[in-house]
C-alpha cells in the first residue's frame, strides 16, 4: 500500500508514526503520571465548581478502592449511566484504576435498551445518575447487576450549592421521577466507605480490555466494541501527535477544552477526558448543549482553546446572535466529527470565529480517531482528512480488493487503535475484519492524489435510483446552502418508476420557504436522478445523543 499521505505529514509538521512508551503498561500508568504532573491544575469544571488533578486522583482512587472492597476483580464490568457531571470522570477513572472494564451507557436509553446492554455486557455494577434511576427500576432483577450506586447532580458541588441544586431538580423543575431501588448505595456513601490508602494497584497489560463501547445498533442489535488499554493509549498519542503540530507553543494552562459532547460517547471520552488529562487540560463539562443560551454564556466565560463538536451544534451556534458577538480569539481549533460538516456550516463558522472547522473521522470500533485534517491547515477541505500516524487506510471493493485511486470504496482501517473485536461475538468480528487485519467500516469514500478522503455516504444509506447510486450526503450539502434552510436530511423511499427516490426532511430558517422553491433549487444544482422528489417540513430532526441526525428514525417514520 502506497502511503501517499506521508507528503502531507512533511508539509504540516505531523510525525509519521507513534511509539508507545515502555513505561505505559496500561492506562493506569498514564493516569498516575499526569495526576502527579498537573496536581494543582483544574481537571474538570462543572457549574462553576472545579476539581483539580490531585483531587481527581484521590476521588478516583477512593472509587477504585470501593469497587475492590466489594470483591469486584480485574475484568469485572461496571456500567456508568450519567451525563457530563463531575462524578463521571471520578467513576470512569476509578473503574479503570480498579482493573475493571468500563461500560458506557447512554443516559437516555429506554428500559428495553438498558436491559439489553446490561445483559449483553454481563454487568456486575451499575453507577447511575438519579435522574434516570426510574428507568433501571423497571428492569431490576432482569439483569446480572449485583451492585447499584446512585449519584445526584449536586453530589460534588459542595454542601450548600449541591443541596440547592438537588432540591431544585427534584422539587422545582421536577426532572427526577420517583424511584426505589432496594439495596442501592449513594455516590457519596461509596466514596466515604473506604480508606483510599487500601487501594491495591492491579497488574495490567496493554492487551487487557478497558472499555466496552456499544455501537448505536444501526446494523442490528447494539454490540460492544472491546477496546483495550493499548487501543486508548495509542489513539491518545496519535491525537497528541496531530495536535502538537498546532499547539507547539501552548502551555498546560492554555489547554481549555469545551466538552459539550457526552463523555459516555467515545469521541469525547478519548479526545476530552483521556487526551485532555494527558495534556493537563481543563475540561468544561456541559451536560446539555441544546440549551444554547447557557452554552453561549459558558463559552464566553471559559474561552476554550479546543472545541470538539458535531455539525448540528456548530450550525446552531452560528445562527445564535449572542454567539456571533463573542470574542473567539482564544480558540485555537474547532474539531468536527460524528457526522459530515456541511460547507455552509463551515463557511458561517469561519465568518463569525475566524476559524476553520477541522473535520475528522472515527468510530466506536477505532477508539475513535483514524482520519483528520491537519490542524495547521488554513482551508476547509470538505474531506475527513488524511490517516493518523501509524494508521493504514484502504478503500476496498466488495471482494476486498483495493480500488483504483479516485474510485469509491469501503473505508477500511488497520492500526493500533482498532478494537480487539465485538464483545463475545466472534462471527460478527470476523465479518467486520479482513484477513490482513483491516476493519471494514461500512462507510463509502474516495481518496484523492494527496491522500485526503471524502466520505460519500454510509453503504447502507445509499439510494438506488434507476440503477444509479445516489448518496444522501451530497444532496444534503447542496440543499443546506439554501439561505432559508436551517437543517436538512435525506432518505430514500420506494418509488414505482425508479425503485427509490430521494426525500428531503427540512427544518426552515425562514417560514416562507416552500416545497416548490426547494425543488427548483435542487433542479439548478443536481443532475436529474439525484434530485429529490418529495419534501417534508419538520419542526426538528431526530438526533442522537451527540447531535447526529438519525436517518434511521426518519426511515421508520416514513414506514409507519
Amino acid at each position: 500500500m502506497e502511503k501517499i499521505w506521508f507528503k502531507e505529514y512533511e508539509k504540516t509538521g505531523i510525525q509519521d508514526k507513534i511509539t508507545l512508551p515502555p513505561e505505559h503498561t496500561s492506562l493506569i500508568d498514564v493516569l498516575e503520571q499526569n495526576f502527579q504532573k498537573y496536581g494543582s491544575r483544574d481537571a474538570f469544571v462543572f457549574m462553576d465548581k472545579s476539581i483539580t488533578y490531585s483531587e481527581l486522583e484521590v476521588a478516583s482512587r477512593k472509587f477504585a478502592c470501593y469497587l475492590q472492597s466489594l470483591g469486584l476483580e480485574k475484568g469485572a464490568r461496571v456500567a456508568v449511566m450519567m451525563p457530563n457531571v463531575l462524578q463521571y470522570p471520578v467513576v470512569s477513572l476509578g473503574v479503570l484504576r480498579a482493573g475493571c472494564i468500563l461500560v458506557n451507557v447512554n443516559p437516555l436509553y429506554t428500559a428495553r435498551e438498558l436491559e439489553h446492554q446490561l445483559n449483553d455486557a454481563e454487568v456486575d455494577m451499575l453507577v447511575i445518575i438519579e435522574n434516570f434511576a426510574s428507568v433501571y427500576e423497571k428492569i431490576v432483577g432482569k439483569t446480572p447487576v449485583k451492585h447499584v450506586v446512585v449519584a445526584s447532580v449536586g453530589d460534588m458541588l459542595g454542601m450548600i450549592k449541591g443541596t440547592l441544586v438537588n432540591f431544585v431538580l427534584r422539587n422545582v423543575r421536577k426532572q427526577i421521577p420517583k424511584w426505589n431501588i432496594a439495596g442501592h448505595v449513594s455516590f457519596n456513601q461509596a466514596l466515604n466507605k473506604v480508606n483510599p490508602n487500601h487501594y491495591k494497584r492491579p497488574k495490567m497489560s496493554l492487551n487487557d480490555t478497558a472499555l466496552l463501547q456499544y455501537t448505536g445498533g444501526t446494523t442490528g442489535v447494539a454490540k460492544g466494541a472491546e477496546l483495550t488499554h493499548k487501543n486508548i493509549i495509542a489513539n491518545t498519542l496519535q491525537i497528541k501527535n496531530l495536535f502538537d503540530s498546532k499547539f507547539k507553543k501552548l502551555e498546560p494552562c492554555d489547554y481549555r477544552f469545551l466538552c459539550a459532547l457526552p463523555l459516555y460517547h467515545i469521541f469525547a471520552f478519548t479526545v476530552c477526558e483521556i487526551y485532555g488529562l494527558y495534556q493537563g487540560a481543563t475540561n468544561l463539562l456541559v451536560p446539555n448543549p441544546r440549551d444554547l443560551p447557557a452554552l453561549v454564556k459558558e463559552i464566553g466565560k471559559f474561552k476554550p482553546t479546543l472545541f470538539p463538536a458535531v455539525n448540528t451544534l456548530f450550525n446552531a451556534l452560528v445562527h445564535n446572535e449572542e454567539f456571533q458577538k463573542l470574542d473567539h480569539s482564544a480558540m485555537q481549533i474547532a474539531v468536527g466529527g460524528g457526522m459530515s460538516v456541511l460547507p455552509s456550516t463551515a463557511e458561517a463558522w469561519k465568518k463569525y470565529t475566524g476559524l476553520i472547522i477541522h473535520e475528522g473521522y472515527g468510530l466506536s470500533e477505532t477508539s475513535p480517531a483514524v482520519v483528520f485534517n491537519p490542524p495547521v491547515s488554513e482551508e476547509f477541505t470538505g474531506t475527513i482528512g488524511i490517516p493518523l500516524p501509524t494508521t493504514d487506510v484502504a478503500l476496498l471493493d466488495d471482494a476486498g480488493k483495493e480500488v483504483t485511486r479516485g474510485e469509491q470504496g469501503e473505508i477500511s482501517i488497520r492500526g493500533p487503535q482498532v478494537m480487539k473485536g465485538y464483545w463475545r461475538r466472534p462471527e460478527e468480528t470476523e465479518q467486520a475484519m479482513t484477513k490482513d487485519g483491516f476493519f471494514r467500516t461500512g462507510d463509502i469514500g474516495v481518496m484523492d492524489e494527496r491522500g485526503y478522503i471524502k466520505i460519500v455516504d454510509r453503504k447502507k444509506d445509499m439510494i438506488l435510483v434507476s440503477g444509479f447510486n445516489v448518496y444522501p450526503n451530497e444532496i444534503e450539502e447542496v440543499v443546506a446552502q439554501h439561505p432559508k434552510v436551517l437543517e436538512v436530511a435525506v432518505i430514500g423511499i420506494p418509488d414505482e418508476k425508479s425503485g427509490e427516490a430521494p426525500k428531503l426532511f427540512i427544518v426552515k430558517k425562514d417560514a416562507s420557504l416552500t416545497t416548490e422553491e426547494i425543488l427548483a433549487y435542487a433542479k439548478q444544482n443536481l443532475t436529474g436522478y439525484k434530485r429529490p422528489r418529495y419534501v417534508e417540513f419538520m419542526d426538528e430532526l431526530p438526533k442522537s445523543n451527540v447531535g447526529k441526525i438519525l436517518r434511521k428514525e426518519l426511515k421508520a417514520k416514513q414506514q409507519s
